[in-house]
C-alpha cells in the first residue's frame, strides 16, 4: 500500500529535499507541496494525502491554522495525519497543534532515515511522541491546566469502563501497549483492544489526542508546574 504526502514548507529548498527523500521510497509518494498554510489546505482537499508534513512557522496561513482548518473538517476516518515540522525541540505552536488533532512533530534537522519512519509511524495509525516528548507535553498541561478540574465531571469519559480509565491513564504518561501490559498484568493484545475501543469511544485518532484528552478532561492531574 503506498502512502500519500503532502509537503507544506515556505522554504523551496526544504521541501524539494523532502519531497524527493519520500519519493525515492517505494511505499511513498509526495502528491504535492505547498509554501504556506493556505495552500495546504486547497491542496489537501484536492491530493487527500494520508500524511501532511507541516511546516509550524509561514506566510499567509501558519502551520497551526492549517492544521485546525485540515482536521477540522470533514470525517476523521478521511482526513489526512499531520507531522508538524519545526527548527525548535519544542515549543508553544507544537502543543497546540497536538491539541487541534496532528500527530506528533519532527525536528527539520532529523536524519533522512527518521523521517521516513516518522511518515510510516503516522501513517499507520500511531502517535510520533517519544516518551521524552509525552514528558515535556505533561509539563505543559502542568502549566497550562487550571488544577480544580474534576474527572467526576467530565461527560466526555463517562462511556469508558474503569478498566478503559485506567488504561488511558496510562497511555497519557506515555507507556507504550507492553509497558501497559506488564504494569495491569495483562496480554498486550488485550491492552491493544482497549486502546482500540477508547479511541472509538472518545473519536480519538491516535495517542496524542488521547494524552490531550485524559489531562483536558482532569482523567490525569499534571504535576505541580517547577
Amino acid at each position: 500500500m503506498t502512502i500519500t504526502v503532502l509537503v507544506v514548507d515556505d522554504q523551496a529548498m526544504v521541501r524539494a529535499g523532502f519531497a524527493a527523500l519520500l519519493d525515492a521510497q517505494p511505499d511513498v509518494k509526495v502528491v504535492g507541496q505547498a509554501e504556506n498554510g493556505q495552500q495546504a489546505v486547497e491542496l489537501v482537499r484536492s491530493t487527500h494525502p494520508d500524511v501532511v508534513l507541516m511546516d509550524v512557522r509561514m506566510p499567509v496561513l501558519n502551520g497551526l491554522e492549517a492544521t485546525r482548518a485540515i482536521l477540522g473538517s470533514g470525517e476523521s476516518a478521511r482526513l489526512p495525519r499531520v507531522i508538524m515540522l519545526t527548527t525548535f525541540d519544542i515549543d508553544d505552536y507544537v502543543y497546540e497543534a497536538l491539541r487541534a488533532g496532528a500527530s506528533g512533530f519532527l525536528l527539520k534537522d532529523a536524519l533522512p532515515a527518521d523521517l521516513v519512519a516518522a511518515v510510516r509511524v503516522v501513517a499507520a495509525g500511531e502517535a510520533l511522541l517519544a516518551p521524552t516528548v509525552t514528558r515535556r507535553l505533561i509539563e505543559q498541561f502542568a502549566r497550562t491546566t487550571p488544577p480544580s478540574r474534576s474527572r467526576a465531571r467530565s461527560p466526555q469519559l463517562s462511556g469508558l469502563t474503569d478498566r478503559e480509565r485506567e488504561v488511558l491513564v496510562l497511555v497519557a504518561t506515555g507507556l507504550s501497549n507492553a509497558e501497559i501490559a506488564g504494569t495491569l498484568f495483562l496480554a498486550e493484545q488485550t491492552v491493544k483492544s482497549h486502546v482500540s475501543r477508547i479511541f472509538t469511544k472518545l473519536d480519538l485518532r491516535d495517542r496524542a489526542q488521547a494524552v490531550v484528552v485524559a489531562y483536558d478532561t482532569g482523567l490525569v492531574t499534571p504535576p505541580p508546574a517547577q
